[in-house]
């Protein structure tokens, strides 16, 4: 009957010890069944040790656990796991493990529950953390920020549709702008989520959106900030993957009527939402959720004009697709024609231009040099690079429309007393088979969200207990600070190098490719392939290594719209379309060329959420993707232990435990908590650090809290604790209150006299 832990054989990275429970003994051998359901005999050679009491029914917060290792934080979320307690705290940190089904935890009770409850006070839950967000940034009058982070699968679009419904539930109004703002999801997560092999509906673009409020604790207004979205996936898709959501939507949920009038047909039919060789989406209902994107766009203020415009330039895209090239010589150089015009003829319509011009712009190229235009034939490889060019820069541009679009009728312009609080939901670390400039992108941005949970738990909490002369055991770390110098931030990083070849006209991926292993080969985070042969280049990043296939590195950064598909739109009768590119028409040939390439704005864009992360208290949800097979009640214990440990949760945990997540100047905390003692005058009457020392003695006793220079340190037990008694002592005042005003009203009311009363 007694549980122990089973060392393991192996050597293996994410190998850790197992829990297991004894079934019998004989002799000097035991039988045990490990956590994995497995029985096995134990002999004397193999090493096991007693697990602790903690370990064995599991824990709500894992400060509390007896056993801190891997092991035991891992066995604590398969156990609860199991049990569907899909939430564990570390502190006022929640760990949420992706179910993949449906819970019947986010009901309107569930809401009313956790709602003015502190963290602990109910089991685990997200609802705890938004109420605890919005009490903060109330209590404070500080903007607060949630930060929800995870590897690619592990639910952190979910999480942030459940802390949006939560807080838009608690802010008392139930108004028109709160139902705008959940409205925002379903048009977002269609133009910009997608199926992948490890998400059925991972989002392909990074967002914060910043709920704003006013003093009074009402959403009074939203903005959403949008990053990276990867366009590459408009034209192709790996394997069992597949295009936009809304494509698919679009085709089963239009009206016959509709279909028609775009000449469209099923998915199967289209090159672009077939490269994947997957056009359905196990548990989504494509026509259903076409009905929820319009009845969306609806409630967000788009016209039906409008609506009609976004599906032609979607129809016009999923035809374009449909355009077949031929190769074919012309004066002894590669050219190609369009033999088949049929879909040709349909791109031309829906995008208000003439067939002949979109067919030149298809497969030739104008150069314009020395006061001469040049023009060149394009071979059939170049006119399908020029066409999925055109598509990639309709639909990015159509993305960023439909972003201000629906911030249009979100935002509302600065109050004077408002606060907010940011939802960031942005991509997780991404390692596939094949990785391009996407996941370079996007497990950059990861590695500076590591950084910043990095600073905010470790760093801050030791310059803050040193600063304070607080007694505390120093906890080693693990900082990625040298990654991000190498990718970023130190003298000729890599992205400064892409950006340098991306400039030169001559610039390729391979000569980009042998600058990057001259300049970094000598990195110890950088790695460099043993054969010359591969183009590639491996970073050593917080959640393991990864390898870049740098083929299509240039042309992607560069995000270049040729001169000829530009004319293509400025003389285009689709106003809607025109506008979609007016800043690009606006602009000369010359300033095209000096615009900032790719990976420039998304470095600019990312540099501006930091800093605005930086200026918010933040709370973080890590999440943790429990298998690669999107199944329910299946617990990988490798795959979860490797994310616990990139996540830095097992420091996480040490810190915590060691240290004292909560604080207060000796000023706050005496005009908060002076009601607990007799004879305490307000803070500005009294030696606050002499009235906190006191305070604590008389309620919280021998409790491990410590007095700093300027601040009390405290547990999150003795937060709580506190908070408990300052509501039941001021409940108690305010009844003695009214019953003196009371009793003098009545005795008023029957003719007592004045001297009598008093």
């Amino acid at each position: 009957g007694d549980y122990i832990w089973i060392e393991p054989v192996s050597r293996r990275e994410f190998d850790v010890a197992i829990g297991a429970r004894v079934v019998s003994a004989e002799g000097r051998r035991i039988q045990v069944q490990d956590d994995d359901s497995q029985e096995q005999w134990l002999t004397p050679e193999r090493r096991i040790k007693a697990m602790h009491p903690t370990s064995v029914q599991g824990v709500e917060d894992m400060i509390s656990l007896g056993d801190l290792h891997e092991a035991g934080i891992l066995r604590n979320l398969l156990i609860r796991y199991n049990e569907n307690l899909i939430y564990t705290y570390t502190g006022s940190i929640l760990v949420a493990v992706n179910p993949y089904q449906i819970l019947p935890i986010y009901t309107v009770d569930q809401i009313k529950l956790y709602r003015g409850k502190k963290i602990g006070e109910l089991p685990p839950h997200i609802f705890a953390i938004g109420d605890s967000c919005y009490n903060n940034m109330r209590r404070f009058k500080q903007n607060q920020c949630i930060v929800i982070s995870g590897e690619s699968g592990a639910g952190k679009t979910e999480s942030t549709k459940l802390i949006l419904q939560y807080l838009a539930a608690i802010s008392g109004k139930h108004s028109w702008i709160e139902q705008q703002i959940l409205e925002a999801n379903p048009i977002l997560e269609a133009f910009g989520n997608a199926k992948t092999i490890r998400n059925d509906n991972s989002s392909r673009f990074g967002k914060y959106i910043d709920i704003h409020f006013t003093k009074e604790g009402v959403i009074e207004g939203a903005c959403i900030e949008q990053y990276l979205l990867e366009k590459s996936r408009i034209v192709s898709q790996g394997a069992d993957e597949r295009n936009y959501h809304v494509f698919y939507c679009m085709l089963a949920g239009m009206t016959r009527e509709e279909r028609q009038k775009l000449e469209l047909t099923d998915a199967s039919q289209y090159k672009y939402l077939t490269g994947g060789g997957s056009i359905t989406c196990e548990g989504r209902d494509d026509a259903r959720e076409f009905a929820d994107i319009r009845s969306a766009m609806k409630v967000l203020m788009f016209s039906d004009s409008e609506v009609w415009e976004i599906l032609k330039i979607l129809a016009a895209i999923l035809h374009m697709g449909n355009v077949k090239f031929k190769g074919k010589v012309i004066d002894n150089l590669d050219a190609s024609e369009i033999p088949d015009t049929t879909f040709l003829v349909r791109v031309a319509r829906f995008l208000g231009v003439d067939v002949r011009a979109v067919k030149e712009a298809f497969t030739t190229r104008t150069i314009f040099a020395q006061g001469e235009t040049v023009v060149s034939h394009l071979s059939h490889s170049q006119a399908t690079d020029v066409r999925d060019a055109f598509v990639k820069g309709i639909y990015g541009r159509l993305f960023i429309w439909i972003v201000r679009k629906v911030n249009a009728a979100i935002f509302k312009p600065k109050a004077t007393h408002r606060t907010s609080i940011g939802v960031l939901d942005i991509f997780g670390f991404e390692n596939f088979k094949t990785n391009s400039f996407e996941q370079f992108c996007i497990n950059y941005a990861n590695e500076n969200l590591q950084q910043f949970f990095v600073q905010h738990i470790f760093k801050l909490e030791q310059e803050e207990y040193n600063s304070e002369n607080i007694n505390w055991q120093h906890i080693e770390f693990v900082d990625n600070q040298d990654t991000l110098d190498l990718i970023a931030i130190k003298q000729l990083n890599i992205m400064a190098l892409i950006d340098e070849e991306s400039k030169f006209p001559k610039g390729t991926d391979q000569t980009m490719l042998q600058k990057l292993h001259k300049q970094q080969s000598h990195h110890k985070q950088y790695l460099k392939p043993k054969s010359d042969l591969n183009a590639s280049f491996g970073i050593n990043h917080f959640a393991g290594v990864v390898f870049y296939d740098t083929r299509g590195f240039l042309e992607k950064n560069r995000d270049t719209f040729s001169a000829d598909l530009l004319q293509l739109i400025h003389n285009t009768s689709n106003k809607f379309l025109q506008h979609l590119f007016v800043e690009d028409i606006g602009m000369g040939s010359e300033t095209r060329k000096r615009a900032p390439t790719l990976s420039a704005q998304f470095k600019k864009s990312l540099d501006m959420l930091m800093k605005t992360l930086l200026s918010c208290q933040p709370f973080f949800i890590r999440c943790i993707k429990p298998n690669e097979f999107k199944k329910p009640m299946l617990f990988d214990r490798e795959l979860c232990c490797r994310q616990l440990r990139y996540s830095g949760m097992m420091e996480t945990i040490r810190i915590r435990r060691a240290g004292y997540p909560i604080r207060h100047t000796f000023r706050e905390f005496v005009e908060r908590y002076r009601f607990l003692i007799n004879g305490c005058p307000p803070a500005h009457k009294v030696d606050c650090h002499a009235a906190t020392s006191k305070i604590c003695h008389q309620v919280l006793g021998r409790a491990d809290y410590q007095m700093g220079h300027t601040k009390v340190f405290l547990k999150d037990a003795h937060d709580l604790f506190l908070e408990q008694e300052r509501d039941r002592v001021l409940t108690k005042k305010i009844t003695i209150l009214q019953r003196c005003v009371r009793g003098w009203y009545y005795r008023r009311r029957v003719g007592t006299p004045l001297s009598e009363q008093l």
